[in-house]
């Protein structure tokens, strides 16, 4: 069953890649980012964390938006059991990329979806698996030093300028950026509503 009433989507999250995924796509959210804590139990698995962070992101925007349908994501590398976030300095965003650098990893990406008006949930994770390349040391120093790193899970992307040292991936892309739009719509679907009815008007 569908809805009959237009259902507009509040996006729990501050990330430029989302919310130009989702742009994309043909949905233009509002934004209201939620600013919880985003420290996490370390005895969680990666895809434990990023679910647990990703709810409770959507839960504090959900509280102050109880109309809305609130969307909240978060991500983290998964490298040999271990999770890795935004790097916090240059010398820490160096070390990982020298411990990724030729192996592969695994991008999890944990979606929640808030109905506002009916009050039910979904909470999903999505992985992907990504093969990184061996930038030169020139280019590592590079591509630290462009700052692009220090915004993004595990320290790289495939839409920016870390894109050449990224060899290839298995899965969706939209999970490395930040949102999963096939999980997204699977979510909107147990909730009852089509992802077409979030499109924003032509014009």
């Amino acid at each position: 069953m569908t809805r009959s009433a237009p259902v507009s989507l509040v996006l729990a999250s501050g990330s430029p890649g989302r919310l130009g995924l989702l742009r994309q796509a043909g949905i233009d959210p509002e934004v209201v980012v939620s600013g919880v804590d985003e420290t996490c139990d370390e005895s969680l698995d990666t895809a434990a964390m990023v679910a647990t962070l990703a709810e409770r992101k959507t839960s504090a925007v959900a509280s102050i938006r109880p109309d809305a349908l609130v969307l909240g994501c978060d991500s983290l590398l998964d490298f040999e059991g271990q999770p890795l976030g935004k790097p916090a300095t240059p010398d820490e965003a160096a070390g990982g990329w020298r411990k990724v650098a030729g192996r592969e990893g695994t991008l999890c990406t944990g979606h929640c979806l808030i109905d506002g008006p009916t009050g039910r949930r979904v909470r999903e994770v999505a992985a992907t698996l990504v093969r990184f390349g061996t930038p030169t040391e020139a280019e590592l120093a590079a591509y630290i030093a462009s700052g692009e790193p220090h915004s993004l899970a595990g320290g790289f992307s495939i839409d920016g300028r870390g894109a050449p040292f990224v060899d290839g991936i298995d899965g969706d892309p939209g999970t490395v950026i930040g949102l999963s739009l096939p999980l997204l719509r699977r979510m909107l679907a147990e909730l009852g509503i089509a992802i077409t009815d979030l499109w924003a008007p032509h014009g």
